[in-house]
């Protein structure tokens, strides 16, 4: 059938939430598929549109959210994600964004400000000469996107629980979000943000992060899905308020461990 121009697939309800209950039956938490059952996975998997059965997009939004809580409950904060050689660098590193990469913004260092608001003491702007004099910490991890794939990479920066503890942060707060110069918004649990991997990352393989990696400044976390990882951040805050996501709002899961 056709909707406002647009063609869309006639839904087999029944067959969609089968499929849905067999995965979540599956015994791999780490399985590609299980992570997306979610209304934007299946949206990815099947290329049609599930929000014209309200029934299916609650049981599958009820899904998304035990999702969550099952992936926060066995989240450990201390176990780290592995670590590669430099040999092991996937070069080049792929460009991944919601735009093409002739619409990176294009942020300007000198005129740049990170705000940071919310539940901290210190709430005040920082200049990249004091983000790049905080201290430093590099890592050879690989990033993992919920399309599929995965790539090795050389993250440089400031672990992010010590940048929290600078700026006075409310560690007992649930959530840290972000807002992007592309227009990108992410938030994470507090857990993930203490995380000794969680990186703000200024540059990459030995050098200031270039523009299609995130330019000036990235979250970096191994321990979450690529979407996760916001880029271009110009401010953080820390809130008790759930903050959603720019894919989350579309129906990703929230927690989106790797």
């Amino acid at each position: 059938m056709t909707i406002h121009g647009k063609k869309t697939v006639e839904l087999d309800r029944a067959a969609i939430l089968a499929d849905a209950r067999r995965e979540l039956d599956m015994p791999s938490r780490r399985l590609f598929g299980k992570r997306l059952i979610t209304l934007g996975g299946l949206s990815l998997l099947t290329g049609c549109s599930i929000t014209d059965n309200d029934s299916v997009n609650r049981f599958l939004t009820a899904v998304s959210r035990l999702n969550d809580r099952a992936q926060a409950l066995l989240f450990d904060p201390n176990q780290l994600a592995p670590t590669y050689t430099e040999a092991q660098i996937t070069r080049p590193f792929p460009f991944n964004a919601f735009y093409s990469i002739d619409d990176v913004p294009d942020v300007n260092g000198s005129d740049y400000r990170l705000k940071v608001s919310g539940l901290v003491t210190g709430q005040r702007v920082w200049t990249l000469p004091e983000l790049y004099a905080l201290p430093h910490a590099e890592q050879i991890t690989r990033h993992i996107c919920v399309e599929g794939w995965s790539a090795v990479g050389r993250w440089g920066g400031t672990p992010f629980r010590e940048f929290l503890r600078r700026v006075g942060a409310d560690t007992t707060a649930k959530y840290v979000g972000f807002r992007c110069a592309d227009d990108y918004y992410e938030s994470i649990d507090m857990p993930t943000a203490l995380h000794p991997q969680t990186l703000l990352a200024f540059d990459y393989d030995g050098n200031r992060l270039p523009a299609k990696y995130g330019y000036p400044m990235k979250l970096r976390m191994p321990t979450k899905l690529g979407y996760k990882n916001p880029k271009h951040i110009v401010e953080i805050f820390v809130t008790n308020s759930y903050p959603g996501g720019y894919w989350v709002d579309q129906g990703y899961n929230w927690f989106g461990g790797s």
